[in-house]
């Protein structure tokens, strides 16, 4: 617990099994059930105050071809694998975060149900967000102009999702579509305590750890996939 405290941008199960010297499964079931506690405490209680609003994607890989005349755009929706997710992250400047896998559209159906009434959000120019106008104090900043516009950005969920993108690239490499929501809320707690000390954060991870309930979804899990 203490290795994944202390790392910035997660830990890798191969690199877990090494430092602990256990197997690669017992590393990446013991990172899961971490993950799986730091996703039920992100999603408790309500965001509030200064809200950014914010979606990117992930996941999809698709490997350039050798051959220079064979290479897409893999910008093209035509040209992806299919397999990427967005990743839609609600911040509060200052305070706490809930990301969430859906579309902007759908996230901006679900605001309501996750930020208080009351609150200031802050979104691009997504024509999605336009509805939010009418629960809550909206503005928008139009990012093909300039990324901030006196006190309208959304700079908070661009550093969110920066840490997100060198998770996947440089820790990762690869982040399987059924789990990115675990990993996507796992960067939202060490985004909410980037300011807090590796102990602070290791004790807060223990106090989550030992008052959570049995894991249903990883407890046996190599077992059952060995029977299936």
């Amino acid at each position: 617990m203490v290795h994944y405290a202390n790392a910035l941008k997660g830990i890798s199960a191969i690199r877990l099994s090494q430092e602990l010297e256990v197997s690669y499964k017992t590393a990446f079931v013991r990172l899961h059930k971490l993950r799986e506690v730091l996703e039920r405490h992100q999603q408790q209680n309500a965001i509030r105050g200064a809200v950014e609003i914010d979606g990117a994607y992930f996941g999809g890989h698709v490997r350039p071809k050798n051959n220079r005349p064979k290479r897409v755009d893999r910008r093209r929706l035509a040209h992806r694998s299919g397999k990427r997710q967005c990743v839609v992250i609600f911040r509060e400047r200052h305070g706490r975060s809930r990301a969430v896998i859906c579309s902007e559209s759908e996230a901006a159906s679900l605001a309501p149900s996750i930020i208080d009434p009351g609150s200031r959000i802050y979104t691009d120019e997504n024509s999605d967000y336009n509805a939010l106008a009418a629960r809550f104090d909206l503005r928008m900043v139009n990012h093909s102009e300039r990324y901030s516009d006196a006190d309208k950005s959304t700079n908070w969920a661009e550093s969110y999702f920066a840490r997100l993108r060198r998770m996947e690239l440089g820790t990762h490499h690869h982040i399987a579509g059924p789990y990115l929501s675990a990993y996507a809320n796992e960067v939202s707690w060490r985004e909410d305590r980037r300011r807090c000390s590796n102990r602070e954060n290791y004790e807060a991870i223990l106090q989550e750890a030992t008052h959570a309930p049995v894991s249903r979804r990883w407890k046996g899990y190599w077992q059952r996939r060995r029977a299936a």
